[in-house]
């Protein structure tokens, strides 16, 4: 298994690519290549790039891009999911699996219920630890896009993207009755609630939003378990 980076730089054959000294260290250090190892790279808009090590000191790191591979490891369906903020480590738990079980995009949304409140530089340096999180994710997993987090504070500004649901438990609309609508779709946004679940409230808003309450069976599963669980069943009706 090559060595696999994301960069957000723009990549084009036979050109040589400076790396920042935090990726110089992990070749160097922790995956002990040398010049001349080859390294995969990716920027998050599809396909990756084979390279070779041209330098690897700690004051300079470059790879030499020699080629480009137009496959992609993405689900036919972009599923979003907006996870209803929770503690930061179940967040980062959802961020990390979904993006390896191929979430498209993360939308943190307040909601009546939600424990954790963010704002100003704050914020910022949390969205940032979460995108690392989902990055270093994709690295893993060889994803060819690039899921994106976005805080949202208010419920009502929640995105509805393609076909939507929530999770909650007191709803008729079973997962079986909807795995049909799921499959014909293009994207399928799932809302996901705090610890607690989703208010009364909080159901009223997203339904005015046009999310379907959807209930996955008869347990209750933690927040930061239903993400993966839900992107998982997904994929084995397309698989």
């Amino acid at each position: 298994m090559f060595c696999r980076l994301y960069i957000e730089d723009e990549i084009a054959i036979g050109s040589s690519i400076e790396l920042p000294p935090e990726q110089g260290h992990y070749l160097r250090s922790v995956m002990r290549l040398n010049p001349g190892d080859p390294v995969v790279l990716f920027n998050g808009k599809g396909g990756e790039y084979q390279g070779s090590i041209e330098t690897l000191t700690k004051s300079s790191v470059s790879i030499t891009i020699v080629s480009f591979s137009e496959i992609t490891r993405e689900m036919p369906i972009a599923v979003h999911i907006v996870q209803a903020a929770c503690r930061s480590e179940k967040i980062e738990t959802v961020l990390q699996k979904a993006t390896e079980l191929g979430a498209a995009s993360f939308s943190i949304v307040r909601s009546e219920r939600s424990s954790l409140k963010l704002d100003g530089a704050k914020l910022n340096k949390r969205l940032e630890r979460w995108q690392k999180i989902v990055i270093e994710a994709s690295e893993q997993s060889e994803r060819t896009h690039l899921p994106r987090v976005q805080w949202i504070n208010k419920l009502s500004d929640t995105p509805a993207i393609g076909l939507p649901f929530t999770l909650h438990t007191d709803t008729d609309t079973s997962w079986p009755e909807q795995r049909s609508n799921i499959i014909r779709a293009t994207d399928v946004t799932l809302a996901i609630g705090p610890e607690g679940g989703w208010s009364n409230r909080d159901i009223e808003t997203l339904a005015d939003k046009g999310f379907q309450s959807l209930t996955f069976g008869p347990r209750i599963m933690r927040t930061e378990t239903a993400a993966p669980a839900l992107l998982a069943a997904i994929q084995s009706l397309l698989d």
